[in-house]
């Protein structure tokens, strides 16, 4: 049994839609609780139509897995109690670009020099917030066309405060990246060890 999360540990908040990738979801929020980070999970899709079970959200997966959400965007705590936002990627990107709430949300972590991280097609939601002028980033490869200055050919790019990373296949380069940059390159490679990579 994992030992408690301490009150003191850095907290990480990862929205969730509708269509959200698995792979790209899952690793960094369980790479980040080892790492001893408090992980919220946000669901943004808590309108109407929403599935609620008990209060927590349900969000499904392109692949059919149902994730219960902790809270949804509009009850979260303020951006300033947080280390970083996450974004996975998958179908619900163009559900989270529509949403103005993720983009204004978005907009809020970066400004306050938090860690903001977007996986496969998820750097196009950081696009539209107008965070990547300037900046190097990956995107995943079928994005490209909208985002030509990628650096596609990169699994992971930081780049100050933005973390992007390229497509489920580099979803555990990105937690390690992101507890790196939370924590530190030495807490990453701890976790890389204790994982056996």
């Amino acid at each position: 049994m994992p030992e408690p999360t301490p009150k003191s540990a850095p907290k990480v908040l990862v929205i969730f839609e509708d269509g959200f990738e698995e792979i790209e979801a899952i690793t960094p929020v369980d790479i980040l609780r080892r790492a001893g980070a408090k992980v919220f999970l946000a669901a943004a899709n808590s309108g109407a139509g929403a599935v609620v079970v008990a209060g927590i959200v349900v969000v499904g997966g392109r692949s059919d897995v149902a994730l219960l959400c902790e809270t949804d965007i509009g009850n979260i705590p303020p951006v300033e109690q947080f280390a970083a936002l996450v974004l996975p990627g998958g179908p619900a990107v163009a559900k989270l670009r529509a949403n103005p709430r993720i983009i204004a949300l978005t907009q809020k972590f970066a400004d306050a020099g938090k860690i903001v991280g977007a996986i496969c097609a998820a750097p196009l939601v950081l696009k539209d917030a107008g965070l990547l002028e300037g900046r190097r980033y990956t995107v995943f490869p079928g994005c490209a066309e909208e985002l030509p200055d990628a650096l596609v050919a990169e699994r992971v790019v930081r780049d100050g405060n933005i973390i992007t990373s390229r497509s489920a296949g580099t979803a555990l380069d990105f937690a390690l990246a992101l507890v790196a940059a939370i924590f530190s390159d030495e807490k990453a490679n701890e976790i890389a060890r204790e994982i056996v990579i």
